[in-house]
């Protein structure tokens, strides 16, 4: 079976805004408690923060990290997250029935968030509160000095601001799941209010309003016209949220689900730019895909937790090789779409369907999905490239046309190499991989690996997962080639003559 990808930097989708590689942490499950900070684990450092968890969330090379929510953000007062711990209260968060204790809070993860050097996209709740407690959030963390707000940050110890510039509006407030749901009217009209506020207390702020949760909510559409109708003119993104299962055991359909992700973003932008249209805009909204991942592993365990507890273990899924390979075709459609696809957020960073897995009395691991998202990150920072590609397909219950062949390239920024990531979705074949220079040449190979090799249901728990060297791939000055093994994720760098 054979695949091409042609390569001409004269057809490129874009360049690559860095938050495109974000995740999230919501204050759910063991995400934060036992996760990103436990104070009495053998691996935390002089502020309870455990290091092997920063270790690897450095490799992964996070640029943004939402916090806190999710739908704990709807019910969520950020004042018990500042000032003296002991004084903070315990409150009941009903989004996921737990207690949180606020322990750790704003200047945690603040603080947390240098240290795996990530900026912070924050959440403001519009479910139970509204644009008073947002823009005094805002004052708090961007304001330096003077009034209230910023002095009050200051007496909490951060004398410098916290200087945010990513802001969510609210959480998949078209859910009925949410405490605070609201009709797209509703939460329209209350979202461009709060975006207003907020921007006259600091312009240089960016916004995203909440899209649909869900691709088939049924309020798809509709939900999106109507908040854009409110906001378009405050706004500076809307969101997008999905997941992904493979609950019918149905492998090949489920490595395809990157099809229905495409769907979703063209539909979305179809409307954005409807809206643009509408009001003879000059101003285009592009998207922040701020929620996505593989959840379905764990879905009865978070029905038979019992209430109240604090951090229990709440989706906790446990990924398999099937999982990581459609993580990859997820990051290669968003690198697709990088021309109005500028935040994505992987949901979740730790514990709660996550790359990144701890046990309280052990150390951290690696999901078998870390290992495409940590290559994404680490090498498709530049420019995507066109992805012109011919490949063989199939079909499935859901699709008519599936590509074997999953791919797209990244020129760095320095035009000093170009990364070429590929999924190989046939389970029998191999793919002999031709990847034409167009307009560039090729020099050598840097790198060339592959994740391949094993059972689509194998897991990384016992952390025999790894990337090993494609000693097939080649090049000359004007075509690389490599072979791809069956269900396989590879990623290929070549470095570039400038001659």
């Amino acid at each position: 079976m054979k695949g091409s990808l042609i390569l001409d930097t004269h057809a490129s989708v874009a360049k690559i805004d860095p938050r495109i590689f974000g995740s999230f942490i919501e204050h759910m499950g063991r995400a934060v408690y036992t996760g990103i900070y436990q104070p009495d684990s053998e691996f935390a450092d002089q502020d309870g923060y455990r290091q092997d968890v920063i270790d690897l969330v450095k490799e992964l090379n996070v640029p943004i990290i939402r916090y806190p929510g999710g739908n704990f953000v709807s019910g969520y007062n950020w004042e018990d997250g500042v000032g003296p711990v002991a004084a903070r209260p315990k409150r009941l968060d009903l989004a996921w029935r737990t207690v949180e204790t606020n322990e750790f809070g704003l200047h945690e993860f603040m603080k947390w968030s240098h240290k795996v050097n990530s900026d912070v996209s924050m959440a403001v709740n519009l479910g139970t509160r509204g644009l008073d407690a947002a823009r005094h959030l805002l004052e708090y963390c961007n304001f330096p000095k003077g009034t209230y707000y910023s002095d009050l940050r200051r007496q909490n110890g951060a004398e410098e601001p916290f200087n945010v510039k990513t802001w969510c509006l609210g959480n998949e407030m078209d859910g009925p799941w949410q405490i605070g749901h609201k009709t797209a009217d509703e939460y329209g009209r209350l979202a461009e209010e709060t975006a207003k506020a907020m921007k006259l207390v600091d312009p240089d702020i960016e916004l995203i309003a909440c899209g649909s949760s869900a691709l088939d909510m049924p309020t798809f559409g509709q939900w999106e016209q109507t908040v854009l109708d409110h906001t378009y003119d405050q706004v500076d993104y809307l969101s997008l949220h999905r997941y992904y299962g493979n609950r019918d055991d149905d492998t090949p359909n489920y490595l395809a689900q990157s099809l229905d992700m495409d769907d979703f973003i063209t539909g979305v932008l179809a409307i954005c730019d409807a809206a643009k249209a509408k009001r003879h805009s000059h101003k285009t909204i592009n998207l922040s895909f701020d929620e996505w991942n593989v959840w379905y592993h764990s879905d009865q365990q978070t029905a038979d937790n019992k209430p109240w507890q604090v951090a229990p273990h709440l989706l906790e899924d446990i990924y398999n090789f099937e999982d990581a390979l459609l993580v990859g075709t997820l990051l290669i459609t968003l690198l697709k779409h990088s021309d109005r696809v500028k935040i994505a957020c992987l949901a979740q960073l730790v514990n709660v369907i996550a790359p990144i897995m701890t046990s309280e009395d052990g150390k951290a691991w690696q999901q078998s999905i870390f290992f495409p998202f940590m290559q994404a990150s680490q090498y498709g920072r530049g420019t995507a490239l066109l992805p012109l590609q011919e490949s063989p397909t199939y079909e499935t219950k859901q699709f008519e046309q599936v590509p074997y062949l999953e791919s797209i390239a990244v020129l760095s920024d320095d035009q000093q190499t170009v990364t070429v990531f590929a999924v190989n979705r046939s389970a029998n074949e191999s793919l002999e991989l031709n990847v034409s220079a167009g307009n560039l040449n090729f020099d050598h190979v840097l790198m060339a690996t592959e994740f391949a090799g094993y059972d689509v249901k194998e897991t990384n728990e016992q952390g025999q997962m790894k990337l090993v060297n494609n000693s097939t791939a080649e090049v000359t000055a004007t075509n690389a080639t490599a072979q791809l093994k069956p269900l396989s994720w590879n990623v290929i760098r070549i470095a570039l003559n400038k001659a």
